[in-house]
């Protein structure tokens, strides 16, 4: 698989923490170059320089996913540098974690920007490239909760479901056209956004106990979507929970169903008045 990425030119937005870190360090140890583009540029020259001082390859860029321009132009400019983009990961996220008769407009919104039209942003700008270049592949982060009902990430579980049916989509329009499309879904994982993200009526400490009972490994994670992505395949699973309660959801709806609703009710035991 290493010989896959070798030379080709990467991008990952969310690329200074997490998830997007881990593929950066993990694709320029496979020889690729890499851009790391991230909201936080601090951070993703961070990764950046420690890639480098490895021998790797990389630079990173300040960039905020809900800006289409911003996305267009640097999406054009790695395309100048470079003469192709080989790989897109649209990776960076945001989530709260609320009841949705607790979520806000605002929080709607937030989500909406950064989870949906950030990866639409991406595609936009990236997508013609690729059709002209007949070559390429687009990988987009969903979630397990774009998978399977996910409550108190009603919202958050909205827009992946989004990002599921775009992605699968665009992949059989873009088949023919030589463009490769992949979609991540992992379960919990042990990053960063666990940590930051908005917490509604809820305790963080709590919702973080009940949700990483077994956490799952960023660098783990990284290998098991790079696998993936080398395999071309259309959905990635990445923990190990992922593919069972997927084909339970798929199988038995209403069985999937309650155990989202008794999730419900050991969450409610927290619930903040």
């Amino acid at each position: 698989m290493a010989g896959k990425f070798r030379d080709e030119v990467a991008v990952i937005t969310g690329g200074g923490s997490g998830i997007g870190r881990a593929l950066g360090e993990a694709l320029a140890s496979r020889g690729a170059r890499v851009v790391l583009a991230d909201l936080n540029a601090e951070a993703a020259e961070r990764v950046a320089d420690q890639i480098r001082k490895v021998g790797g390859r990389a630079r990173a860029v300040g960039l905020d996913v809900t800006d289409a321009e911003a996305v267009r132009d640097l999406a054009r400019q790695v395309s100048a540098d470079h003469g192709c983009v080989g790989y897109w990961f649209n990776n960076a996220g945001v989530n709260v974690v609320a009841e949705l008769r607790d979520t806000t407009l605002e929080d709607w919104n937030l989500l909406i920007d950064v989870n949906l039209r950030g990866v639409i942003h991406g595609i936009q700008a990236v997508y013609p490239l690729m059709i002209e270049q007949h070559y390429g592949h687009i990988i987009n982060t969903a979630s397990l909760a774009g998978l399977v009902p996910a409550p108190m990430e009603g919202a958050y579980a909205a827009t992946k479901h989004a990002v599921v049916g775009l992605s699968t989509t665009l992949r059989a329009e873009a088949r023919a056209l030589g463009v490769r499309v992949s979609v991540v879904c992992p379960g919990v994982v042990r990053t960063p956004m666990i940590d930051t993200g908005k917490y509604v009526r809820v305790r963080k400490e709590d919702m973080i106990r009940l949700l990483i009972e077994r956490p799952f490994g960023v660098d783990a994670a990284a290998e098991a979507i790079l696998t993936g992505v080398a395999r071309n395949r259309a959905i990635i699973t990445v923990t190990r929970t992922t593919p069972l309660l997927w084909w339970l959801y798929r199988l038995i709806p209403d069985a999937g169903v309650r155990l989202a609703a008794e999730f419900v009710g050991r969450a409610r035991r927290h619930r903040e008045p």
